[in-house]
This record gives structure tokens, C-alpha cells and sequence, in this order.
């Protein structure tokens, strides 16, 4: 037993001493990372309204923001700096974004996105959805300038983002994740992370956008509650609101939700969608979802299909949502011809893919509903 306990020892002391070396390597790796070079000239700044009717520059929080673009940018689209500075214009941020013919690969091998050409005008809601690996959430990384693509363009506001600097171009966006990180430290901390000069009160109106306000409020502590082990004593849900609100107090233009809903059940997501849509009003919005619930109020869906975009899924989604709104029921209740042609269809499509039918005779709302969502789930993963 007394030789046991040794060799006992000695093994946990070697996985300790292997752990280290791996953690070791990892940190000289990082350490050996070329830095990223940044060689945009287009910032963004505060804007106010001046006594002509035009934007300036200042320097406190006003909600308005604008780049600040040299002469050689778009002057066209510009209206000229009336402050003190001069040799750059202020175009102001809107929140236009558009992809033109957009080539990627994370490696020279193999190409993730094929041209891919779309755009979201400002206050749209843009949704897109696809099988795991159809470049979903590419798209969202090379709007943030994560890669570098290999051919097209990408611009934001008439602006080329290759010539924005990358921490304003982060800085005007604003993301709500499926994984919610939170640091250590008070409630009130972690939202005011979105924005660190925030008041009390901008912490407080933003959690109440978020819809998080009631939850914090009966907490002991209230926004002084501490958080420790990445919010480890609230849950997902909870969490997931404070990353909302998180969010929601830095009032960016753009907003991207990737799987934001996805780990938690509906009841929670019907709470969550209440913020989300508070915070997604007036704004861009770039969604990655799965579920109908979620993108119903898009201005367009794009589905994403080894990388280009699927026109014929699109309009199966389209008439998924159309069916899941009601827009084919009659004012006695009923659905007309053309809804049950529609369910055929894809009931047809499921059997041949699956050699499965799911869809009962004379079925009631509440089990066209449930097919609804089992066809879009299908319909994504690329069984039919």
C-alpha cells in the first residue's frame, strides 16, 4: 500500500508537470503570433449637429456617430467637417453594409463562400440559415474583419472596411452570442462592459430594454450582485439577458445575434425575444438561427448551401414562415386550397428524402405548427 501511494503520487505530479508544458507551449506559441497589421485610415468618432445643420466632431457620448474618412475616401457621399480640423470628412454611420461577389477560404485550398453578393440596408433584419459548415457565421467573421477575403468587396456605409481601422469597425458593431461570457465582478460591471463610461442609470435603462431589470432587482444584492465562475450562480437564461443588455447599452448601429436562443428552451426565448426585439429596433441586424421563432420578423432569409446562396430553400422558408404566421387561413378559420398544396409538397419531399410522414390527415393547427418546424429543421440540415 505505502509503494502505491508513492507511485500515486509520482503519475499526478507527471499529468501536472505535462499540463504545464502544454499550457507552457500554447503561451510561446501566441507569443511567436506575427501581430496583425492594421492599415485603415477611416475612424469613428462622436458626432453632434452644428449651428449650419451640419455634423462636427465632439467628444462626449451623444448616440450619433460618424466616420471620419480623409479626402481620398468616397467625398461624394460626404458632407464636409465643419470644426476646426480639416483634411478629412464625416460621413455618418448608418449601418448600410453589402457584400459584392465575395470569395473566402479560411486556407487557399478550400473555398467557404462563392461569390457571395447581398446587402442590408439600414433597420433591416437579415437572417441566415443553413447546415452546420455552410458559411453562417464566415459571413458574420469577415464583416467584423476576423479574415482578410480573397476577392470581392465588403462595404459599410459606401466605405471599403479595409480601410477602417479594426477597433472602430469592432467598436460600431455590437454581438450576442450562443456561449455568454461573463467576468468576474458585479452585475452592474458586467453590463457596463459594453460601454465603459455608462452611467447607473444607462446600466439600469439598458437592462430594462434587455428585459433583464425584473430578474436583477430581486436579486440580494440587486446590480451589486458579484458574479464568479462565468455567472456560474444565475442561469442560462439570465445570463443570456445580460449579454443583451450588455449589448443594448452601447447602442450600436449594426447588430449580429449568432444562435443567441439556441440553448434554451422556448418559454425563455419567448422572455428573451421581448429584449432582443427592443434592442433590435431601428438597428441592423444580422441573425444566425435555427429556429422560425427567431427570424420571423427578417427582412429577407438567406440560406446558405456550400456557400452561395440557396434561392429555391429561401422560398421554402418564406412559405414556412407565411404558413406559421397564418397567412393562408381564412376568416372562419379555415386554410385555403393552396395551404394544404403547399403542405403536400413538402410532405411529398420529406417522404422521398426520409421515406418518413409525419404529417397526419385533417390535421389541427397545433400539429401544423409542430410540422412546420420539423420540415425547416429538415430543410436546413439538407435532407431534401
Amino acid at each position: 500500500r505505502q509503494g502505491a501511494m508513492s507511485m500515486n503520487q509520482f503519475t499526478q505530479q507527471i499529468n501536472f508537470l505535462l499540463a504545464a508544458l502544454s499550457g507552457a507551449e500554447r503561451i510561446f506559441d501566441m507569443m511567436n503570433e506575427i501581430q496583425e497589421l492594421d492599415e485603415g485610415t477611416v475612424t469613428l468618432c462622436n458626432v453632434r449637429r452644428n449651428d449650419q445643420g451640419g455634423w462636427e466632431e465632439c467628444r462626449e457620448f451623444t448616440h450619433c456617430f460618424a466616420w471620419k474618412v480623409p479626402h481620398e475616401g468616397p467625398a461624394d457621399m460626404a458632407e464636409p467637417h465643419t470644426g476646426s480640423q480639416s483634411g478629412f470628412r464625416l460621413i455618418p454611420l448608418k449601418g448600410d453594409v453589402r457584400f459584392d461577389q465575395v470569395v473566402f477560404g479560411y486556407t487557399p485550398e478550400k473555398t467557404i463562400l462563392n461569390g457571395i453578393s447581398l446587402y442590408a440596408k439600414p433597420g433591416q433584419k437579415i437572417a441566415f440559415v443553413g447546415s452546420t459548415g455552410a458559411g453562417k457565421t464566415t459571413i458574420i467573421n469577415l464583416v467584423n474583419r476576423f479574415y482578410e477575403i480573397q476577392q470581392g468587396t465588403i462595404t459599410y456605409d459606401g466605405i471599403d472596411i479595409r480601410t477602417i481601422k479594426k477597433d472602430d469597425l469592432r467598436r460600431s458593431l455590437s454581438m450576442v452570442i450562443q456561449d455568454t461570457h461573463l467576468f468576474t465582478g458585479t452585475i452592474a460591471d458586467n453590463i457596463r462592459y459594453g460601454r465603459l463610461d455608462a452611467t447607473d442609470e444607462d446600466v439600469v435603462n439598458a437592462a430594462k430594454v434587455a428585459n433583464a431589470h425584473s430578474f436583477i432587482r430581486r436579486l440580494p444584492q440587486g446590480y451589486d450582485t458579484p458574479l464568479h465562475s462565468d455567472g456560474a450562480n444565475l442561469s442560462q437564461g439570465q445570463r443570456q439577458l445580460l449579454a443583451i443588455a450588455r449589448a443594448a447599452i452601447s447602442r450600436p448601429p449594426v447588430l449580429i445575434l449568432d444562435e443567441a436562443t439556441s440553448s434554451i428552451d422556448t418559454r425563455t426565448e419567448k422572455l428573451i425575444e421581448k429584449g432582443m426585439d427592443a434592442l433590435m429596433d431601428g438597428r441592423t441586424v444580422f441573425v444566425i438561427a435555427h429556429r422560425l421563432s427567431t427570424v420571423r420578423n427578417s427582412k429577407a432569409i438567406m440560406v446558405l448551401e456550400k456557400g452561395e446562396i440557396n434561392t429555391n430553400r429561401r422560398h421554402d422558408l418564406d412559405l414556412l414562415m407565411k404558413i406559421r404566421s397564418g397567412g393562408f387561413r381564412k376568416e372562419d378559420g379555415t386554410f385555403d386550397s393552396e395551404f394544404y398544396d403547399i403542405l403536400a409538397d413538402f410532405e411529398e419531399r420529406l417522404q422521398t428524402a426520409t421515406r418518413e410522414s409525419v404529417l397526419p390527415d385533417n390535421p389541427d393547427m397545433e400539429k401544423v405548427e409542430a410540422f412546420v418546424e420539423y420540415v425547416n429543421r429538415r430543410s436546413i440540415e439538407g435532407d431534401y
